[in-house]
């Protein structure tokens, strides 16, 4: 028996994982999803939506592949060039990459704004506590002063000087309908799903087919390189993009491993 086989799911502390575990990026949002429910950041729900995009993960290899890495660049781009950019946060997101979100927050100035289906006064608090102590100085989405058109559940609530604003998105783990709604509102939308055949990245104008934990801080090491790009560069980088080669290339992946 190795090591490997003697580690638990069930850690007390993510440190605990090895990092050299063939598992360890799984083991990893296991584990913060879990403490993200002790914390009361994300619902009982949210277990079984990472357990799905675990699975897609594993068809991947687990890794970032090309296509998905041109995406995140892209997506780097589109926030550097927006007037207003905003990051949209649910409770897995909160629980599997808050620090991550804030440094790409300051990357390329956007606002992060909380965005709940299972939304309650404490779970806002406890989310927006939960990016303060990981650096977030302004936490958007608690005013909740305008509504999505089309959308009749509470994720319809935002922010009118973010979400309902905004002319860029990124709405990491985003259920299909709010994704639909958000298109129709012509923004400009960044979906990282890990699955690319649901809504989501089949409405966005950029999806990103690849484990939230590896994108975001890929995003982020985009944003910096690019950091003193001119529009014309930046711009030049969104035109080469291509979604439909993109998520065409991430299902190749998933059924037949090319």
């Amino acid at each position: 028996m190795t090591d490997y086989d003697t580690v638990s799911a069930d850690v007390e502390h993510e440190e605990e994982i090895p990092e050299d575990h063939p598992r360890y990026q799984d083991l990893l949002t296991r584990h913060r999803i879990e403490e993200g429910v002790e914390k009361g950041i994300t619902h009982l729900q949210g277990m079984h939506a990472e357990g799905r995009g675990s699975a897609f993960d594993y068809l991947l290899g687990e890794a970032t592949i090309p296509s998905a890495d041109a995406a995140e660049r892209a997506a780097a781009a589109h926030l550097l060039l927006a007037d207003d950019p905003v990051l949209s946060i649910n409770g897995n997101v909160a629980a599997l990459v808050p620090g991550e979100m804030v440094e790409l927050a300051e990357a390329t100035g956007a606002d992060l704004e909380i965005n709940l289906f299972n939304r309650t006064p404490e779970r806002l608090e406890a989310i927006a506590d939960h990016l303060r102590d990981h650096g977030a100085e302004d936490v958007k989405g608690l005013e909740a002063d305008a509504r999505i058109p089309n959308l009749d559940h509470k994720r319809a609530k935002v922010d009118e000087d973010g979400i309902y604003s905004a002319d860029v998105v990124l709405v990491p783990l985003e259920d299909g309908d709010r994704a639909e709604a958000l298109d129709a509102m012509d923004k400009t939308e960044i979906v990282i799903d890990l699955n690319p055949l649901s809504r989501s990245p089949q409405v966005a104008d950029v999806p990103i087919v690849d484990n939230i934990i590896r994108a975001v801080p890929n995003m982020t090491e985009h944003a910096r390189e690019l950091a003193d790009a001119d529009e014309a560069e930046l711009q030049e980088i969104i035109e080469d993009f291509d979604r439909e080669a993109a998520l065409e290339a991430a299902e190749d992946r998933i059924r037949n491993g090319l």
